[in-house]
Formats: structure tokens, C-alpha cells, sequence
């Protein structure tokens, strides 16, 4: 069987990006990133908490890859505008060409700060990203994910009822479930949305 045909550079996916249903960019496929964490961070270009990888050697986190068509990077830059896009080749594993060109996003660890009440982790992303790991993963990936994920304790703000996150997406009762038994299991702290 003949391998994929790919024609552009492919970026590594490792919270939204995981969930298909927030982007159309084709040949998603899982893949595993070595030398890096996630960690729920904030910078001054976002008023809210978000997923960030974090370099460290002992780690490796699963995601999913997809190809960017033509390398145009533009909308993909815009949607990730607070992230530093990285050469990923090399230290993902995947079933490409070993040349393929493979990107990954970080904010600047200079732009970092730690979540805060000011700053929260939206729960309508969290649900995004996890039902994204169910999808591609199972249970056992969402577990990972959790344990490969720094700064749980950040304040999460329940915004489900009227999500914030531009991306959201509608969850079973199950994928609920999932989120919140995590949630208690982490002992994390969720607030209620002010408005």
C-alpha cells in the first residue's frame, strides 16, 4: 500500500488542534512528540489560560499531526497568534516520510505567566481538547494527556452554559462526565462565570 501523498508541511497538534472538529486541515493523523510537555499558561496577548508545550527531556506527549496545504501557515499563525511557531522534525513520531516538515507551537517561555483568577483556563476549551484526546486516543489518551499537562492548579471558569472560546463544541453527557471526573479527581478548582 503506497504511503500518504503529502505536498505541504504538516504542524503538531497537542490541545485543541487534537479536535478535529476545530479545523479542516487534512491527513490528521496521531503522532507523538518527544522532549516536551504541555503546561496551561497565559500572556499578555490573551486574557485567558491556555495549553503551551513546554521543552523537558524526560517527556513526550501524543497529539495529532495535519498538513498544512501549499505551506500556507497564515490562517494556522493567526489562530495560534501568541505562539512562536518551532521545527518539530525529528522529534515526532509518525508514519510520514522521515523529511517531512513538521512545525510546533509554544509561546516564548519570556511571554509565560502562570494562570491565575485573572487569567483562568476556560472550560469550554478544556472540554474541546478532551473530547478532541477521546476521539484520537480513548480514555487511556485523556489520561495521558492529563498527566503530561502542568498547572492544573489554575482556576478553571465554568463557561459552558455561554462559551468563551471561540471554537467550542458541543459534548455528550459522557464527555462531559469525563471532564468533570477528571476535574474532581485533579481537585481543581472550578469558579462560576460572573459574566
Amino acid at each position: 500500500m503506497p504511503g500518504p501523498n503529502t505536498s505541504g508541511p504538516f504542524f503538531f497538534g497537542y490541545g485543541s488542534l487534537v479536535n478535529t472538529r476545530t479545523h479542516t486541515y487534512g491527513q490528521a493523523r496521531p503522532a507523538r512528540l518527544s522532549g516536551w510537555r504541555r503546561a496551561w499558561v497565559h500572556t499578555d496577548l490573551r486574557p485567558v489560560a491556555f495549553l503551551s508545550a513546554i521543552p523537558c527531556t524526560k517527556s513526550a506527549i501524543d497529539g495529532l499531526i495535519a498538513e498544512v496545504p501549499g505551506a500556507d501557515w497564515a490562517a494556522l499563525d493567526d489562530r495560534e497568534f501568541a505562539y512562536d511557531r518551532l521545527p518539530a522534525q525529528g522529534t515526532v513520531q509518525h508514519d510520514l516520510p522521515s523529511e517531512t516538515e513538521i512545525a510546533v507551537y509554544a509561546v516564548p517561555p519570556e511571554s509565560q505567566h502562570v494562570a491565575s483568577p485573572r487569567h483562568p483556563i476556560l472550560l469550554s476549551y478544556l472540554d474541546v481538547v478532551i473530547q478532541g484526546y477521546l476521539d484520537i486516543f480513548g480514555p487511556d489518551g485523556v489520561d495521558a494527556f492529563i498527566r503530561t499537562t502542568d498547572g492544573w492548579d489554575a482556576p478553571i471558569l465554568n463557561d459552558r452554559d455561554v462559551p468563551r472560546y471561540p471554537r467550542a463544541q458541543n459534548l455528550n453527557q459522557s464527555e462531559t462526565d469525563l471532564v468533570d471526573h477528571h476535574l474532581d479527581r485533579l481537585g481543581a478548582s472550578v469558579v462560576a462565570d460572573g459574566q
